[in-house]
């Protein structure tokens, strides 16, 4: 990384005073600052004239993979700032970063001026630069506020992307407003169509903030002091799996649900606010013994794709997920269809999904703004894009590690769009979040080299193509017999139909209708017939289980 930056001009006074709780000196860049973390004894103080008083204690941060750090410098549009604090939120999701971002500011003559503060967001490896602004007068209560919802606010139109319970984990450097040290608040995220993010902040029920600003890259804020560590190996975080009792070890520190690699069972880590190891919780997976089908790209294994504006990146696969489509009411002798979905990881670009379905592999990330849709067409800038599939899908099967915590037969309202030359938009819904992803369509073969997959492996990744193309068309089938190609497609169909309709999906009919209702015995009846369709097939996309911000 570039370092042109260390030329640039240093605040023109900063203000110093000794902690309250122990001494030691903290320093304020900005007379704007309320607030800072005392980096000794991690006290709070706020400012009261020239002095500091204390107001509480905060807890030691979650050490994440963030690339992030205090003193990290970077530049936008033309203005140099320096990331001087940070507040960790936590959710039931999940955590995420506010780095407090301090421009620099001089004038002609060199007299100081107060800087301007702005706030990094990161979470899941994407980033949004926002400005603090003053609240709309028309600015509803976030308790009127519901997920998928489109708002006018301060003369724009915005649609509700999310309203999550949170709680400040933890906090350093220097702030410019002292942090909520206890109990939960609301926290609602809104986007445009124009891509911009608005957060509505109720840590203040008296004071609600309100913040716009828009998505950014770190590469294209020319950031130096990044941490070196190319990835986060959190050596010693292991905890006993409660079903069979192996080691389970996260490779992530954010990772929030884990299959254990022994006996298959998905372990939800850590408890509220308590972290790894706290109050554990964990369910059985059908068909988790050896005869389970294994993900065709190997977790962990690394591959070279370009998936968006960064270009082609190394991106690791660190989990794995299995899905299929539920029949809405009235169609129930309606096909079934499935897919597959490999969640990736790049330490500053994030996570993707690599989506192995009926028609083809294609990938999708979340958006940041909105589209704009009218009808069954959205649009995503001059991209039009018409409605494909509209579904509720079902997870059924989980590998690997995730960023939310997985649960048993988690379920969203999926809307797939196709666009031109193969562009994917996908719209998810679930309880407290409605996510936005966007991606576009991925050659098999394409797929296979970059996740360097022997030649006796690719073939079983084409799925926009007959299976049973002959050695003379080139098909990448060729070093099979049709014997040995078709008993491959029985034996995945037959494991998937498994899953996705095994007896324990009808027991929550059981518990409301009852066992001798005809919902229950329908379902059991398509349970033991394996009621499955193998033609349409949607893209999938994907969710953050909800409590995503930014």
């Amino acid at each position: 990384m570039s370092d042109h930056l260390t030329d640039e001009p240093a605040p023109q006074r900063r203000w110093r005073a000794a902690c309250p709780g122990c001494g030691a000196p903290v320093e304020f860049a900005s007379a704007a600052s309320a607030s800072a973390v005392c980096s000794f004894c991690r006290s709070t103080v706020v400012r009261d004239g020239e002095a500091l008083r204390r107001i509480g204690v905060s807890a030691e941060l979650f050490d994440d993979h963030s690339p992030l750090q205090l003193g990290v410098r970077g530049r936008h549009q033309g203005v140099g700032f320096t990331l001087v604090g940070r507040v960790q939120h936590g959710s039931e999701g999940g955590t995420w970063n506010e780095w407090h971002a301090l421009f620099d500011t001089a004038s002609a003559d060199g007299a100081s001026a107060t800087p301007r503060s702005a706030w990094l967001s990161e979470d899941n490896g994407a980033y949004v630069l926002a400005f603090d602004a003053a609240l709309p007068a028309d600015a509803p209560p976030v308790a009127e506020l519901v997920p998928g919802e489109t708002r006018r606010i301060g003369g724009g139109v915005w649609s509700v992307a999310s309203v999550v319970r949170a709680r400040v984990v933890a906090a350093e450097g220097e702030l410019p407003r002292p942090p909520a040290l206890s109990g939960e608040f609301t926290v609602v995220d809104l986007r445009s169509a124009a891509g911009e993010v608005a957060t509505l902040d109720a840590s203040d029920p008296a004071a609600p903030s309100w913040s716009v600003g828009r998505p950014v890259t770190l590469s294209e804020l020319a950031l130096s002091g990044l941490r070196e560590a190319s990835e986060k190996t959190l050596g010693g975080r292991q905890v006993p799996c409660p079903s069979c009792g192996a080691p389970l070890a996260p490779t992530l520190a954010t990772t929030q649900s884990m299959s254990c690699p022994q006996c298959r069972a998905v372990v939800n880590l850590g408890g509220e606010g308590q972290g790894v190891g706290a109050d554990l919780a964990h369910y059985a997976q059908n068909n988790s013994g050896p005869g389970g089908l294994e993900p065709q790209i190997p977790l962990g294994r690394s591959g070279r794709l370009a998936l968006g504006a960064e270009g082609p990146l190394d991106w690791q696969v660190v989990g794995y997920l299995e899905r299929c489509d539920l029949p809405a009411p009235g169609d129930e002798e309606e096909e079934q269809s499935f897919w597959r979905e490999y969640l990736l990881y790049h330490r500053t670009a994030g996570f993707a999904f690599l989506v192995d379905a009926e028609d083809g592999w294609s990938w999708v990330r979340p958006m940041t703004g909105t589209p704009v849709v009218t009808g069954r067409g959205a649009r995503v800038g001059a991209t039009a894009f018409t409605e494909r599939w509209r579904y509720r899908a079902k997870v059924t099967w989980v590998q690997g590690e995730f960023y939310w915590r997985v649960q048993r037969g988690e379920t969203a309202e999926v809307t797939d769009y196709d666009g031109p030359a193969g562009a994917k938009l996908s719209r998810e819904a679930t309880a407290g979040e409605v996510v936005w992803s966007l991606g576009h369509s991925l050659p098999a073969d394409t797929v296979a080299s970059a996740f360097r997959l022997p030649p006796e492996a690719r073939g079983a990744l084409r799925r926009d193509a007959s299976p049973l193309g002959s050695a003379a068309s080139g098909s990448s089938f060729s070093g099979l017999s049709q014997g040995v190609i078709i008993l491959i497609v029985v034996i995945v169909v037959m494991l998937l139909m498994a899953r996705c309709g095994s007896d324990d999906d009808c027991d929550e009919l059981k518990a409301t209708f009852g066992e001798a209702s005809t919902e229950y015995q329908q379902c059991r009846a398509r349970a033991r017939s394996g009621g499955f369709r193998t033609g349409g097939g949607s893209f999938g996309g994907f969710s953050s289980g909800g409590g995503g911000h930014k």
